[in-house]
Protein backbone atom coordinates (compact mmCIF):
# COMPACT_ATOMS: atom_id res chain seq x y z
CA UNK A 1 0.00 0.00 0.00
CA UNK A 2 2.99 2.37 0.32
CA UNK A 3 1.90 5.74 1.68
CA UNK A 4 -1.53 5.70 0.09
CA UNK A 5 -3.82 7.87 2.20
CA UNK A 6 -1.08 9.17 4.48
CA UNK A 7 -0.63 12.89 5.10
CA UNK A 8 2.82 14.40 4.61
CA UNK A 9 4.08 17.87 5.41
CA UNK A 10 6.99 19.10 3.29
CA UNK A 11 8.70 22.33 4.29
CA UNK A 12 10.48 24.59 1.84
CA UNK A 13 8.45 22.94 -0.90
CA UNK A 14 7.74 25.93 -3.12
CA UNK A 15 10.61 25.04 -5.45
CA UNK A 16 13.70 22.88 -5.90
CA UNK A 17 14.17 19.73 -3.85
CA UNK A 18 11.12 20.43 -1.67
CA UNK A 19 8.83 20.72 -4.68
CA UNK A 20 10.18 17.46 -6.11
CA UNK A 21 9.60 15.71 -2.77
CA UNK A 22 6.05 17.02 -2.46
CA UNK A 23 5.16 15.92 -5.99
CA UNK A 24 6.77 12.50 -5.54
CA UNK A 25 4.91 11.81 -2.30
CA UNK A 26 1.67 12.85 -4.00
CA UNK A 27 2.41 10.49 -6.88
CA UNK A 28 3.00 7.77 -4.28
CA UNK A 29 -0.52 8.32 -2.94
CA UNK A 30 -0.07 10.76 -0.07
CA UNK A 31 -2.02 13.92 0.59
CA UNK A 32 0.48 16.74 1.00
CA UNK A 33 0.71 19.96 2.97
CA UNK A 34 3.03 22.28 1.06
CA UNK A 35 4.98 24.71 3.21
CA UNK A 36 7.10 27.59 2.03
CA UNK A 37 7.89 31.01 3.38
CA UNK A 38 6.67 32.31 -0.01
CA UNK A 39 2.90 31.87 -0.17
CA UNK A 40 2.75 31.98 -3.96
CA UNK A 41 5.25 29.13 -4.27
CA UNK A 42 3.36 26.96 -1.80
CA UNK A 43 0.06 27.62 -3.57
CA UNK A 44 1.50 26.79 -6.99
CA UNK A 45 2.85 23.42 -5.85
CA UNK A 46 -0.40 22.63 -4.02
CA UNK A 47 -2.22 23.26 -7.29
CA UNK A 48 0.13 20.84 -9.07
CA UNK A 49 -0.66 18.17 -6.49
CA UNK A 50 -4.41 18.67 -6.81
CA UNK A 51 -4.04 18.31 -10.57
CA UNK A 52 -2.52 14.88 -9.87
CA UNK A 53 -5.68 13.85 -8.02
CA UNK A 54 -4.46 14.15 -4.44
CA UNK A 55 -5.58 16.48 -1.68
CA UNK A 56 -3.22 19.34 -0.91
CA UNK A 57 -3.12 22.42 1.25
CA UNK A 58 -0.69 25.33 1.10
CA UNK A 59 0.60 26.29 4.54
CA UNK A 60 2.91 29.31 4.23
CA UNK A 61 5.03 29.79 7.35
CA UNK A 62 8.53 30.61 8.52
CA UNK A 63 9.72 27.37 10.10
CA UNK A 64 12.29 29.23 12.20
CA UNK A 65 9.32 30.60 14.18
CA UNK A 66 8.23 27.96 16.71
CA UNK A 67 4.70 29.28 17.17
CA UNK A 68 4.19 29.47 13.41
CA UNK A 69 5.26 25.84 13.04
CA UNK A 70 2.80 24.62 15.66
CA UNK A 71 0.03 26.66 14.03
CA UNK A 72 0.99 25.17 10.65
CA UNK A 73 0.77 21.58 11.88
CA UNK A 74 -2.57 22.28 13.60
CA UNK A 75 -3.92 23.65 10.31
CA UNK A 76 -2.73 20.58 8.42
CA UNK A 77 -4.44 18.30 10.94
CA UNK A 78 -7.65 20.33 10.66
CA UNK A 79 -7.64 20.46 6.85
CA UNK A 80 -6.28 17.01 5.98
CA UNK A 81 -7.24 15.07 9.10
CA UNK A 82 -3.86 13.99 10.44
CA UNK A 83 -0.08 14.14 10.03
CA UNK A 84 1.91 10.97 9.32
CA UNK A 85 5.13 12.25 7.73
CA UNK A 86 7.10 15.42 8.41
CA UNK A 87 9.80 16.28 5.87
CA UNK A 88 11.91 19.14 7.25
CA UNK A 89 13.38 20.22 3.95
CA UNK A 90 13.56 24.01 4.37
CA UNK A 91 17.08 25.37 4.62
CA UNK A 92 19.59 27.88 3.38
CA UNK A 93 23.25 27.84 2.38
CA UNK A 94 25.91 30.34 3.34
CA UNK A 95 29.30 30.78 1.72
CA UNK A 96 31.88 32.71 3.73
CA UNK A 97 35.25 31.94 5.35
CA UNK A 98 34.87 31.14 9.04
CA UNK A 99 37.22 33.99 9.88
CA UNK A 100 34.68 36.43 8.43
CA UNK A 101 31.42 34.96 9.82
CA UNK A 102 29.46 37.34 12.06
CA UNK A 103 26.64 36.92 14.54
CA UNK A 104 24.33 38.36 11.90
CA UNK A 105 25.41 35.56 9.55
CA UNK A 106 25.05 32.77 12.10
CA UNK A 107 21.68 33.60 13.59
CA UNK A 108 19.40 33.22 10.54
CA UNK A 109 21.39 30.22 9.31
CA UNK A 110 21.05 28.28 12.56
CA UNK A 111 17.46 29.42 13.15
CA UNK A 112 16.36 27.98 9.82
CA UNK A 113 18.62 24.95 9.37
CA UNK A 114 18.69 23.76 13.00
CA UNK A 115 15.95 25.41 15.04
CA UNK A 116 13.46 24.83 12.22
CA UNK A 117 14.22 21.10 12.20
CA UNK A 118 13.65 20.91 15.96
CA UNK A 119 10.41 22.91 15.81
CA UNK A 120 8.99 20.80 12.99
CA UNK A 121 9.90 17.63 14.86
CA UNK A 122 8.25 18.87 18.04
CA UNK A 123 5.01 19.92 16.35
CA UNK A 124 4.76 16.77 14.23
CA UNK A 125 5.47 14.43 17.13
CA UNK A 126 2.81 16.10 19.28
CA UNK A 127 0.23 15.56 16.52
CA UNK A 128 1.37 11.99 15.74
CA UNK A 129 1.16 10.99 19.40
CA UNK A 130 -2.30 12.56 19.64
CA UNK A 131 -3.33 10.26 16.79
CA UNK A 132 -1.99 7.22 18.63
CA UNK A 133 1.63 7.08 17.46
CA UNK A 134 3.43 5.74 14.43
CA UNK A 135 4.97 8.14 11.95
CA UNK A 136 8.01 9.36 10.08
CA UNK A 137 10.28 12.33 10.72
CA UNK A 138 12.62 13.02 7.80
CA UNK A 139 15.24 15.74 8.05
CA UNK A 140 17.34 17.50 5.43
CA UNK A 141 21.02 17.12 6.22
CA UNK A 142 23.80 17.19 3.60
CA UNK A 143 27.06 15.58 2.60
CA UNK A 144 28.48 18.66 4.35
CA UNK A 145 27.16 17.15 7.58
CA UNK A 146 29.46 14.17 7.07
CA UNK A 147 32.49 15.96 5.66
CA UNK A 148 32.69 19.74 6.08
CA UNK A 149 33.48 21.94 3.11
CA UNK A 150 35.77 24.95 3.07
CA UNK A 151 33.93 28.26 2.74
CA UNK A 152 30.79 26.47 3.93
CA UNK A 153 31.96 26.00 7.52
CA UNK A 154 28.94 27.48 9.28
CA UNK A 155 26.55 25.73 6.89
CA UNK A 156 28.41 22.45 7.47
CA UNK A 157 28.04 22.96 11.22
CA UNK A 158 24.27 23.23 10.88
CA UNK A 159 24.14 19.98 8.96
CA UNK A 160 26.33 18.19 11.52
CA UNK A 161 23.76 19.43 14.05
CA UNK A 162 20.88 17.98 12.03
CA UNK A 163 22.59 14.58 12.01
CA UNK A 164 23.02 14.73 15.80
CA UNK A 165 19.39 15.75 16.27
CA UNK A 166 18.30 12.90 14.00
CA UNK A 167 20.23 10.33 16.03
CA UNK A 168 19.03 11.58 19.43
CA UNK A 169 15.42 11.90 18.30
CA UNK A 170 15.45 8.39 16.84
CA UNK A 171 16.38 7.03 20.28
CA UNK A 172 13.82 9.15 22.09
CA UNK A 173 10.90 8.51 19.73
CA UNK A 174 11.26 4.80 18.95
CA UNK A 175 8.96 4.01 21.90
CA UNK A 176 6.14 5.81 20.07
CA UNK A 177 6.65 3.99 16.78
CA UNK A 178 8.17 7.10 15.19
CA UNK A 179 11.27 6.72 13.05
CA UNK A 180 13.67 9.59 12.42
CA UNK A 181 16.07 9.65 9.49
CA UNK A 182 17.83 12.22 7.31
CA UNK A 183 18.77 12.52 3.67
CA UNK A 184 22.10 14.02 2.67
CA UNK A 185 22.18 15.41 -0.88
CA UNK A 186 25.34 16.46 -2.66
CA UNK A 187 25.47 18.81 -5.62
CA UNK A 188 21.91 19.32 -6.82
CA UNK A 189 20.95 21.36 -9.87
CA UNK A 190 18.84 23.98 -8.06
CA UNK A 191 18.78 27.73 -7.47
CA UNK A 192 20.67 27.18 -4.21
CA UNK A 193 23.63 25.68 -6.02
CA UNK A 194 23.60 28.54 -8.52
CA UNK A 195 24.16 30.90 -5.56
CA UNK A 196 26.81 28.62 -4.05
CA UNK A 197 28.64 28.48 -7.38
CA UNK A 198 28.57 32.25 -7.80
CA UNK A 199 29.94 32.97 -4.32
CA UNK A 200 32.45 30.12 -4.28
CA UNK A 201 33.80 31.21 -7.64
CA UNK A 202 34.49 34.64 -6.18
CA UNK A 203 36.48 33.23 -3.26
CA UNK A 204 38.35 30.74 -5.43
CA UNK A 205 39.17 33.20 -8.20
CA UNK A 206 37.15 31.28 -10.78
CA UNK A 207 34.67 32.33 -13.43
CA UNK A 208 30.99 31.74 -12.71
CA UNK A 209 30.14 28.12 -13.38
CA UNK A 210 33.68 26.90 -12.80
CA UNK A 211 33.22 26.16 -9.09
CA UNK A 212 30.29 23.90 -9.90
CA UNK A 213 32.39 22.11 -12.52
CA UNK A 214 35.28 21.78 -10.05
CA UNK A 215 33.19 20.06 -7.38
CA UNK A 216 30.94 18.11 -9.76
CA UNK A 217 34.02 16.71 -11.48
CA UNK A 218 34.52 14.44 -8.47
CA UNK A 219 31.15 12.70 -8.77
CA UNK A 220 31.77 9.06 -9.79
CA UNK A 221 28.37 8.75 -11.46
CA UNK A 222 29.36 11.58 -13.75
CA UNK A 223 26.54 14.07 -13.37
CA UNK A 224 24.99 16.61 -11.04
CA UNK A 225 21.99 15.15 -9.26
CA UNK A 226 18.43 16.27 -9.83
CA UNK A 227 15.81 17.14 -7.22
CA UNK A 228 13.99 14.01 -8.35
CA UNK A 229 16.99 11.87 -7.36
CA UNK A 230 16.62 13.18 -3.82
CA UNK A 231 12.83 12.84 -3.84
CA UNK A 232 13.08 9.16 -4.78
CA UNK A 233 15.10 8.45 -1.63
CA UNK A 234 12.79 10.52 0.56
CA UNK A 235 9.92 8.45 -0.86
CA UNK A 236 11.65 5.35 0.53
CA UNK A 237 12.11 7.00 3.94
CA UNK A 238 8.43 7.99 3.99
CA UNK A 239 7.17 4.53 3.08
CA UNK A 240 6.85 1.18 4.87
CA UNK A 241 10.00 -0.33 3.34
CA UNK A 242 12.06 1.84 5.73
CA UNK A 243 10.08 0.91 8.86
CA UNK A 244 13.09 -0.83 10.45
CA UNK A 245 15.43 2.05 9.71
CA UNK A 246 15.94 4.87 12.20
CA UNK A 247 18.66 7.28 13.28
CA UNK A 248 20.38 7.18 9.90
CA UNK A 249 21.64 10.08 7.78
CA UNK A 250 22.21 8.66 4.33
CA UNK A 251 24.22 10.28 1.57
CA UNK A 252 22.62 10.38 -1.86
CA UNK A 253 25.22 12.23 -3.88
CA UNK A 254 26.35 10.07 -6.78
CA UNK A 255 29.32 8.85 -4.72
CA UNK A 256 30.96 12.25 -4.15
CA UNK A 257 31.50 11.51 -0.44
CA UNK A 258 31.87 7.87 0.57
CA UNK A 259 31.94 6.38 4.06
Amino acid sequence: MGIQGKVAVVTGAGRGIGRAIALRLADDGADVAVNDVRAEGAEAVADEIRARGRRAVAVPADVSDRDAVHEMVAKVADDLGRVDVMVSNAGMAQIKPLTEVTAQDLEPLFRLNVFGVVYCLQAAVAQIRKQGGGGKIINAASIAGHSAFDYLGAYSATKFAVIGITQAAAKELAQFGITVNAYCPGIVGTDMWDVIDQKLSGYLGLKQGEALKKYAGGIPLGRVQTPEDVAAFVSYLAGPDSDYMTGQSVMIDGGLVMR
